[in-house]
């Protein structure tokens, strides 16, 4: 269930104990590594780091209203979880932190983006650390432009070629079926 929390510290508040100690001690490691200009806050009811409208006025595509989200960290159901944006889309920071995560000696669970861990021993945290001191504000927002032109260009080239394939597709004419009524016995 999502967090209806306004504020970090009423987010906080609402986990129990365990999952508490677990997100401070990450949060205090990302706090102390995040670079100059991305903002803390609550955003889609995680703890947010993000670009804030000062810098990118723009904001998120998907609700401009939203500043452009660049990370976060979470209380999920069964597990906790630490989204790093920055890796989405990017195979050399995907690749990065894949290869420091081994380095430690560490299992890592991720999707396209969103790292799972059940307890904070789970993670690196000299790794965690260094994947927020790696990041600015300037290359985050470089790197989100360019996947947004990539996907641009893609549905532009998609929206291109569906009205050449459907006039090259050969239409056959319906068929007529004739139904034959028996005869009432």
């Amino acid at each position: 269930m999502q967090s209806q929390a306004k504020t970090v510290a009423a987010y906080l508040k609402e986990l129990p104990e365990d999952r508490r100690l677990a997100i401070s001690a990450i949060r205090k490691v990302i706090l102390q590594n995040l670079q100059a200009g991305f903002e803390e806050g609550m955003q889609y009811g995680m703890i947010g780091y993000y670009v804030p409208h000062t810098l990118y006025p723009a904001g998120y595509h998907c609700d401009p209203k939203q500043p452009l989200p660049y990370a976060a960290l979470a209380s999920q159901k069964n597990y906790m979880s630490l989204y790093l944006m920055g890796c989405y889309g990017n195979e050399s920071e995907e690749s990065w932190l894949r290869d420091q995560f081994t380095k430690a000696g560490k299992k890592l669970d991720m999707g396209k983006c969103c790292v799972r861990f059940k307890k904070v021993e789970d993670l690196p945290l000299q790794v965690v650390g260094e994947a927020f001191r790696r990041m600015t504000v300037k290359k985050y927002v470089a790197l989100y432009e360019t996947a947004m032109e990539r996907n641009a260009a893609a549905k532009a080239e998609r929206k291109a070629t569906i009205p050449a394939a459907k006039k090259a597709a050969v239409k056959k004419p319906a068929q007529k079926v004739s139904v034959k009524a028996k005869p009432r016995s």
